[in-house]
């Protein structure tokens, strides 16, 4: 499998997962911002930082006089998080890589993964989509959500499972991994700080850590771990460690190092990729060795800003490696 392939391979499943894990963010954003009786800032300044966008939101969009109004305005940030095609992480540009790189490795995707690709690109430039983010904004990231799953689906169901999967579903996992650490990392700091003492206090409280499952995927999974019971540092204990959710630190990063020696088996030493290998394997290895540390306060922030930096670092290595000069993030 030549490099080009390989690279497209990955980023493509890199941007599916974006695209899905931005549009789940946004939906749970505005569940949270009509039944969580906070503040707007405190609702949608979080989905700003978890994109790593906050200076070029700031420069662009919050300069001046309405700094403050803009990082609490549900639709400015929306529209900065949907349509811009200055923001590298929006939808728009998300799905626009996504088909990019599909059409790149037409060749050895199924039909059906591509045809679910290319609908998802053109239903994001109808009119329809327009129309159901007007009128209609769950349904439009239900609709982004469930296009990008079933491509995910599609492409576990109907092609081989061989290499080009291989560095599909490597870049999904990678990607992953970065999302959740990066959302349960911001989540988990903003609730954790937000003033105690008011009337109902406990039920807001309660609604901020199912807004943030939900925001993951991981809500009635979690509850059915914990009996019901949610606490801050069991809702953090759960999206890093749990080994039997697929979108846990733990099990992303196991799953995408089995992954990485499907392709480069680590017993061989003569094969390029020797350095990603031995990095993600470090990671496995330092991520399940935490599996029963405490979890609270600034441990939780040390451990998922070791994991971001050492995913990005990972990413690079593979660059460096394995596929020549990266594509753009």
């Amino acid at each position: 499998m030549i490099s080009r392939v390989a690279d497209h391979c990955f980023w493509f499943g890199r941007y599916v997962e974006r695209a899905e894990a931005t549009a789940r963010m946004l939906g749970a954003s505005v569940s949270l911002a009509l039944d969580g009786e906070l503040p707007s800032a405190h609702v949608w300044r979080p989905v700003i930082v978890v994109s790593g966008e906050q200076e070029a939101f700031r420069a662009r969009i919050a300069g001046g006089d309405g700094e403050a109004a803009a990082w609490g305005d549900g639709e400015v940030v929306q529209r900065f998080m949907v349509w811009d095609e200055d923001n590298g992480v929006s939808l728009a540009r998300s799905i626009a890589g996504m088909r990019w790189n599909a059409r790149s490795i037409r060749e050895v995707l199924s039909l059906e993964a591509w045809e679910a690709v290319n609908e998802l690109h053109l239903w994001m430039r109808s009119d329809g989509a327009n129309a159901t983010y007007l009128h209609h904004r769950d349904g439009y990231y239900q609709h982004v959500r469930r296009a990008t799953q079933l491509t995910l689906g599609l492409l576990r169901s109907t092609m081989l499972h061989d290499e080009p999967l291989d560095f599909v579903w490597l870049g999904v996992l990678l990607e992953r991994v970065n999302q959740t650490a990066r959302i349960l990392d911001v989540h988990h700091h903003a609730f954790t700080q937000r003033p105690r003492g008011g009337a109902g206090d406990d039920v807001v409280e309660t609604a901020l850590w199912l807004s943030l499952l939900r925001a993951l995927s991981g809500g009635e999974a979690y509850l059915k771990r914990s009996a019901g019971k949610i606490s801050s540092e069991g809702v953090a204990r759960f999206l890093v460690s749990e080994p039997a959710f697929p979108r846990s630190i733990a099990y992303c990063v196991h799953s995408a190092y089995e992954r990485l020696c499907d392709v480069r088996p680590p017993d061989i030493a003569d094969l390029p990729g020797g350095e990603s290998v031995a990095r993600l394997r470090a990671l496995d290895e330092w991520v399940a060795a935490r599996r029963n540390a405490p979890l609270a306060g600034d441990a939780v922030h040390e451990l998922l800003t070791h994991v971001v930096d050492e995913v990005h670092a990972i990413c690079g290595t593979l660059g460096r490696e394995l596929f020549g000069a990266p594509a753009p993030a």
